[in-house]
């Protein structure tokens, strides 16, 4: 089955601002699906053709850190204000993927490391901890949304945990410390669905928590 085509010409600016615009997909006549997106119109998901969407480059990234010590591995997670949940959530180390980024070998794993380093404080050293993409683009919500993010994968050896930081948090960013998490935290936060301070949190907290006790970063 072949759904609707949609094309530029059929696509309606309704919002836009630098960090969300809003698009009217005009995908038969008289009838409307709207898109809220960072995206810019040449550059939507929904007119891209097959070959152009296998290439595409996610909006972020998002990071599952294990600290992995030799002894009993941990996964790194930490407390975010997240302002349309108007409280912190527990969640991964994620960022956008920067213009710049995208002239790299490797966008995501680029914008891994950096995130990591913004909001925890470890420099991710290639030549020793392991990373990996483990997802290279997951749609967050495309029924509303073609938003998206990768998945990287990051193994720590012998990093030194007592620097841990939050004080690279850039713009609106706020953190509320961190949480290193053992294998049955995570399977806990997997059953109850909701943190230590019983708050939700998001599909790509779920994801990570997943990924660390199935071990797929092994």
């Amino acid at each position: 089955m072949i759904g609707p085509k949609i094309t530029k010409e059929k696509v309606k600016t309704i919002i836009d601002e630098k960090f969300i615009k809003v698009f009217d997909l005009q995908f038969e006549e008289g009838r409307h699906y709207f898109n809220a997106t960072r995206r810019d119109l040449d550059n939507l998901a929904s007119i891209k053709d097959d070959e152009e969407f296998k290439k595409m480059v996610p909006d972020a990234v998002s990071c599952v850190v294990v600290v992995d010590d030799g002894d009993e591995s941990k996964l790194l997670l930490s407390y975010e204000y997240r302002y349309p949940a108007g409280r912190f959530l527990l969640g991964v180390p994620a960022g956008l993927v920067d213009p710049e980024d995208k002239d790299t070998e490797s966008p995501v794993i680029t914008t891994a490391i950096r995130e990591i380093r913004e909001e925890t404080g470890i420099e991710v050293d290639e030549s020793k901890d392991k990373i990996f993409v483990i997802n290279p683009l997951l749609f967050s919500s495309p029924g509303l949304t073609d938003e998206s993010n990768a998945l990287v994968g990051v193994v720590l050896k012998g990093n030194d945990l007592s620097k841990l930081t939050q004080s690279g948090a850039e713009g609106q960013e706020c953190f509320d410390g961190f949480a290193l998490i053992d294998k049955a935290k995570a399977k806990e936060l997997l059953k109850t669905g909701v943190d230590d301070r019983g708050h939700y949190y998001s599909v790509y907290t779920w994801a990570a928590l997943m990924c660390f006790v199935g071990d797929m970063w092994k």
